[in-house]
């Protein structure tokens, strides 16, 4: 029976030993968060493995996952990399033994790590020699490959952080659970992997300079509503608002932090003015920021930054798609967002996320999809929105829509069961486990759902 254990202590020099007479790169340096498994197999060493932390910055990795540079920064640790897979039998002895160790490190190595070191690992990550290996194990064992390296290594011995080594490699990833991706880019991942979110993210911004300069240049055309202490200009406190919220900051004690992060540069490029009689640039307070966004008029900011969404379309990070999410007490994001290309396709500002009031999530939506295109594109939305206004306000903007349904629409719940019984007794679809308001929205008086390619 083949078991994975992490290694003992007084097992560590053989460890070594094994690694360096069987490995062609020779045992492995320590860094970081690192763990040392031993396969075992009737009771016999057959495989050793190091895991240790991921890469700080890899482009085909960042764009997988789809977060900012300033998320990647803080939850780095979330990202594990298999250093060495060292096998201690004979080469073609034992056909399919690596997959499968691969396969059991990917089971077990989210709950030791977790045991080890606080926090759980949503994504493994390796680097394979081409010139050695053709990655057929972890082919097999399911992980995805992202390309091809440049071919730098990371050193101390010079000036540059990395030079070049000459020897690309694939790059192979793994997710270590299902939704691991949508966690990792989580407002509030689970607990379980919060310990492997507070990594140090000074200095590092959501966007290049570039957009950065060009959201500054949208937000300042935004009105501003207050009538005194104007120090902070509207485009730059909104910009950093904007960005805090592209870094993972839902609340304004989050995106103050975020503010004071930044170098003195950052500041500087961003529009922050220096304070009287130095060259410090000091950042708005939190008073500063629930006091512009208590008094800001949502609709202005929301179609400016509407349009500037529209204008770097296919551009911005997959993390930038989000919906439904609240500052507390002070400021709500609800964004349309495409997804099957995962980007955002307007956003609209709500003040609460429950209740009856203007500017509830609920009406907030509505609002939004007044102001876009819909035509040939298809709305989902979750159970909140399943209500006949929001249906029609789809179908007037030339669009349809695909809504879930549940206990908070009881009628339409029952119809749409009615209407998958009726098709599965007939023979003319599928059993359904969870009906959609799309199912019974004929029954309900709203206008009737067709599937089409654009899913905003």
């Amino acid at each position: 029976m083949l078991t994975l254990r992490p290694c003992k202590d007084e097992e560590l020099e053989a460890f070594k030993r094994l690694e360096d007479e069987h490995h062609e790169m020779g045992k492995t340096h320590s860094g970081g968060d690192t763990m040392r498994l031993i396969a075992d197999e009737d009771g016999h060493a057959v495989a050793l493995m190091v895991w240790g932390s991921g890469s700080y910055r890899l482009k085909e990795r960042d764009e997988y996952v789809g977060w900012t540079p300033a998320l990647r920064a803080s939850r780095q640790k979330l990202v594990v990399c298999n250093r060495r897979f060292t096998l201690l039998v004979p080469a073609g002895s034992r056909p399919n033994l690596a997959s499968q160790i691969l396969g059991l490190a990917v089971r077990e190595l989210p709950g030791l790590w977790l045991e080890r070191f606080g926090y759980m690992p949503l994504l493994a990550e390796t680097f394979c020699d081409i010139e050695a290996h053709a990655g057929t194990c972890y082919k097999a064992a399911g992980w995805t490959p992202l390309g091809k390296t440049r071919g730098y290594s990371r050193t101390r011995q010079s000036r540059d952080w990395y030079v070049p080594n000459g020897r690309p490699k694939t790059l192979w990833v793994k997710e270590l659970r299902p939704d691991a991706r949508d966690l990792m880019l989580a407002p509030h991942p689970p607990a379980e992997c919060a310990k492997g979110c507070d990594c140090d993210s000074y200095g590092v911004l959501p966007l290049p300079l570039g957009p950065t300069a060009t959201l500054h240049e949208a937000l300042s055309h935004v009105p501003d509503p207050r009538r005194s202490n104007r120090h902070f200009l509207i485009g730059t406190m909104l910009t950093l608002a904007t960005m805090g919220m592209m870094s993972g900051a839902w609340t304004l004690a989050a995106i103050v932090r975020f503010c004071q992060r930044l170098t003195l540069r950052q500041r500087k490029e961003i529009g922050l003015p220096c304070a009287k009689g130095s060259t410090y640039r000091p950042v708005p307070s939190y008073s500063a920021f629930y006091n512009l966004l208590g008094k800001l008029p949502p609709d202005d900011y929301a179609r400016a930054l509407t349009a500037w969404l529209s204008a770097h379309a296919g551009t911005l990070p997959r993390q930038l798609a989000l919906d439904g999410k609240f500052l507390p007490n002070a400021l709500g994001l609800v964004t349309a967002w495409d997804s099957e290309e995962g980007r955002p396709l307007g956003v609209a500002f709500a003040t609460q996320k429950e209740g009856d009031g203007e500017n509830c999530e609920l009406r907030t939506a509505r609002k939004l999809l007044s102001w876009m295109p819909l035509e040939n594109a298809t709305v989902t939305a979750d159970a909140l929105h399943c209500q006949n206004e929001t249906a029609q306000a789809i179908v007037a903007r030339g669009g349809e829509y695909l809504l879930q349904a549940k206990g908070n629409r009881k009628a339409v719940l029952a119809a749409a069961r009615r209407s998958a019984a009726a098709a599965e007794a007939a023979g003319t679809g599928k059993k359904t486990t969870r009906p959609t308001a799309a199912t019974a929205a004929s029954s309900a008086g709203s206008p009737s759902p067709a599937t089409s390619p654009a899913t905003p």
